[in-house]
């Protein structure tokens, strides 16, 4: 009788088979084991999470982890994002984002929301809006502004759409910040709430808009210089 699909590793194979030289191999022994979770996998899984270097393969990771009973899986994952690699880190936001237990939301500081290391915080702001209790949606925001500014355009991206999801919450926080601060930060914040207005415009085209606003707003006053030179033939 011949089998289809993935061969089910246990325990210690399965850590073997998810080192593995070729991803594909990787990618199927993770599937394996989150067709059929072993009450053995979860600490494998979410070690493996850390080193992983193929994006598919971290994301079956994830769903295979989300096979599991919450109660098992999210400590494990909270010990991570204590002391974890910024991948490990970054990985077990995303797992609990996907898990949705309300001890991830309690687990993304404001710390996380600004770690250092910037998959770390985009992963953070993704996972606290896909947790974010109600109620809490515009301080969540508050704290998001402000990182406004920060980064290159994937970075300044993953923020102002975690910002546009937020919706109507974060509108009293960009309308702040799209006035105060560098050009960078206003900047920032006028596209984010141009996505908000239009979301099929595009990043890059809100930023260019953007850009715009911002120069006029920095522009002299016409006449100014006329006015404060002291020309004597000026009111001629």
């Amino acid at each position: 009788m011949t089998t289809t699909g993935p061969t089910i590793p246990r325990a210690t194979s399965l850590r073997e088979a998810l080192e593995d030289l070729a991803p594909s191999a990787r990618l199927q022994a993770a599937m394996a084991a989150g067709m059929q979770p072993g009450p053995a996998d979860p600490p494998v899984l979410v070690a493996r999470c850390a080193l992983e270097p193929d994006f598919y393969v971290r994301d079956m990771l994830t769903w295979a982890l989300t096979r599991h009973p919450a109660a098992v899986t999210v400590p494990l994952l909270l010990a991570e994002l204590r002391d974890g690699s910024p991948q490990a880190r970054s990985q077990a936001l995303h797992t609990l984002s996907k898990v949705g237990d309300p001890r991830g939301w309690t687990a993304i500081t404001p710390e996380l929301l600004r770690d250092p290391e910037d998959e770390v915080a985009r992963t953070a702001w993704r996972a606290a809006v896909a947790l974010v209790p109600e109620g809490a949606e515009a301080d969540l925001a508050a704290t998001l502004v402000t990182q406004l500014g920060r980064g290159g355009p994937e970075v300044r991206r993953s923020l102002s759409r975690a910002l546009v999801d937020l919706g109507e919450a974060a509108g009293s926080a960009l309308a702040e910040a799209a006035t105060r601060g560098d050009v960078a930060t206003r900047t920032h914040a006028i596209a984010t709430q141009r996505l908000t207005l239009d979301p099929e415009q595009g990043f890059e085209a809100s930023v260019s808009e953007a850009e715009r606003v911002v120069a006029l707003m920095d522009a002299p006053v016409a006449g100014g210089a006329e006015a404060s030179s002291g020309d004597p033939g000026a009111d001629r």
